[in-house]
């Protein structure tokens, strides 16, 4: 139960309701999975638009959406820019949507896995 409390915390409905608006748009839900799949190195721009064969202009649209819902950070390395997912948000968005899990059933416990072979999630 302790943990409920912590991961509530962590994020608020307002929050919530933020991340998961922002993910409700295709071309932002597949920017955030390529980023969460490069993992906390993430992406430059250009490979992003690359692997999701997307037009720049398009991409920077999304990535702004995604920064502002504090689902994406930005960051200079020299003349490029790298995005990487915020990890940290995504297991807080997950804390909440499943913080309330079988509190209704007879004392069975939920099963919320991490996705199979994921070490920094």
């Amino acid at each position: 139960m302790a943990a409920t409390r912590t991961r509530n915390r962590l994020m608020d409905e307002q929050a919530a309701v933020t991340s998961l608006a922002a993910l409700a748009q295709g071309m932002r839900l597949r920017i955030f999975r390529a980023l969460v799949g490069a993992g906390p190195q993430g992406l430059t721009p250009g490979a992003l638009a690359a692997t999701l064969d997307v037009p720049g202009s398009t991409l920077s649209f999304h990535l702004k959406e995604l920064m502002h819902a504090g689902l994406v950070s930005q960051e200079r390395d020299g003349r490029n820019l790298i995005y990487r997912p915020s990890l940290e948000r995504m297991n807080a968005l997950m804390g909440y949507l499943t913080a309330h899990c079988c509190q209704a059933t007879d004392g069975a416990t939920c099963d919320v896995a991490s996705p199979p072979g994921c070490t920094t999630c």
